[in-house]
């Protein structure tokens, strides 16, 4: 979105991964409804607010879905706004949505056909669309909270994905090594329409990459 904004005025945008599900069966719940943070999860969403509390922030902004909706509430709160939400914030498609989480669910035979390709994947929604409408969602958001402050609450994969496709590295990668724990900020900082940096915090403390919760 070239020439929205000027080219001296500084805007940040905070995209937060959501906190810990409470997910006792291990299911790999995807888009599935009905998922709400853990008592350790809206502690962490608490952190989060507490560390934003001074920040001028305009907007947050979440993906529909619960456990998103639930962290952004004490930072909306916190600055007396209005959660909005943005479809394109969602989690990532995923053929596996529902299964246990386990290593022996993979190698079954009838799944082998899905892992076929780990480039595009093969088993979800393709890494290019989902860097595609994450950045729509931080383009409109950098634009109309130009000069302060954005926060857009998304899920791991969308959120990594959307780092690797700004730093211009290629979008397939091994999910052990995401940096991107849970109720961590990948801020993007912007001049004018031009990012000019990627900040990454933990302010409710580091997480496990390998450990399913999306």
């Amino acid at each position: 979105m070239p020439g929205d904004v000027a080219g001296d005025v500084e805007t940040i945008v905070h995209v937060l991964r959501h906190g810990e599900v409470h997910n006792p069966n291990s299911v790999l719940y995807g888009r599935l409804p009905g998922f709400q943070l853990s008592v350790t999860g809206r502690a962490q969403a608490q952190a989060v607010a507490r560390s934003l509390a001074d920040h001028d922030i305009a907007l947050v902004v979440a993906s529909p879905l619960q456990r998103a909706q639930e962290t952004a509430n004490p930072i909306a709160t916190g600055h007396g706004l209005v959660i909005r939400t943005d479809d394109n914030l969602i989690e990532a498609g995923n053929t596996f949505e529902g299964l246990r989480v386990t290593a022996g669910a993979l190698r079954k035979p009838r799944h082998w056909w899905k892992l076929r390709d780990p480039f595009s994947p093969s088993w979800g929604e393709p890494y290019l669309q989902i860097a595609h409408r994450m950045l729509a969602a931080v383009n409109k958001a950098r634009v109309e909270a130009a000069g302060r402050e954005a926060v857009l609450v998304s899920h791991q994969l969308p959120v990594w994905t959307l780092r690797r496709f700004l730093q211009g590295q290629r979008l397939w990668h091994d999910p052990r090594n995401r940096q991107c724990s849970l109720a961590s900020l990948t801020s993007l900082v912007y001049q004018g329409d031009t990012l000019i940096d990627i900040v990454y915090s933990e302010p409710a403390g580091a997480s496990d990459p390998s450990v399913t919760g999306a």
